[in-house]
């Protein structure tokens, strides 16, 4: 794995800003919306912010895979040691509906780890970035997540689009607090901003790259329904199911999600 990633690092943060500036160019005004399928819908925003991130990123990386919610699916990719994981809009639902709860996700995965992450939410005002030996920060301060090991208190992100009936478990114990963007909620678990982050549907690689490797490097781990570390660049690239926290808390809490999921996951509807 190639050891220092600073120059992928400096090349992500300049395509997510420059996103950022395209995506906040049409918030709050008027724009073309489509479905791409019931309750899944693309802004002129999106596509633009993801040509905006591909052309600086294969521009400079012209020889590394791509995968990104807006690009068609290229299989190619599942030869390739390297490849971009993309979100150019992770929270679409949250931008037309005018919440600051979206953000660029950029990651990166190396044979098939995530390795850098960048997370953007411009809106905020808030840009959390991370790569393997470089640590994780948000607005260039060092971040860490926290180190609350008890579940009973805990401050838990959860989607705002999930029914409030199946969090109820956790609700009991904890303080649960919707929040649009997943990969906005792994950053701000990353950044000790919520203590641990959960879902019961399925996600997207591209959802979670970026916010992965966040949490990773912020001292956190990211598992999936069965209790695994996530990998990237599969040929089924969903997520089943995931936590997101410090490592004991995220083990007491995938128990209690697997328990409340009886071996039922839900699809993650599209942000």
């Amino acid at each position: 794995m190639q050891s220092d990633l600073s120059e992928e690092l400096a090349t992500a943060e300049r395509a997510a800003r420059e996103a950022g500036s395209t995506i906040m160019a049409m918030f709050g005004k008027e724009y073309h919306i489509e479905e791409k399928s019931k309750g899944n819908p693309v802004t002129a925003a999106d596509f633009a912010a993801n040509h905006k991130i591909q052309e600086i990123i294969q521009g400079r990386f012209p020889h590394d895979a791509w995968l990104s919610e807006e690009s068609k699916d290229d299989l190619k990719r599942l030869s390739a040691s390297r490849v971009w994981v993309i979100d150019p809009i992770d929270g679409t639902k949250e931008f037309i509906e005018g919440i600051p709860q979206f953000a660029v996700s950029i990651g990166l995965a190396i044979d098939s780890r995530p390795v850098l992450g960048v997370v953007y939410n411009p809106a905020q005002e808030k840009f959390y970035k991370a790569a393997a030996g470089l640590g994780a920060t948000l607005n260039g301060q060092p971040i860490r997540v926290s180190q609350r090991a008890e579940v009973a208190g805990a401050a838990l992100l959860v989607s705002r689009s999930e029914p409030r009936k199946r969090f109820q478990p956790f609700a009991d114990l904890c303080r649960v607090q919707p929040i649009g963007s997943i990969a906005f909620r792994l950053a701000l678990v990353a950044g000790g901003e919520g203590n641990g982050t959960l879902t019961f549907r399925s996600l997207r690689e591209w959802d979670v790259c970026a916010g992965v490797a966040i949490v990773e490097q912020a001292g956190g781990i990211v598992i999936d329904g069965e209790g695994e570390r996530l990998t990237f660049n599969r040929r089924d690239t969903f997520c089943r199911g995931m936590v997101a926290a410090n490592p004991p808390l995220a083990r007491s809490l995938h128990a209690m999600l697997t328990k409340a999921l009886a071996g039922k996951l839900e699809p993650e509807p599209p942000r």
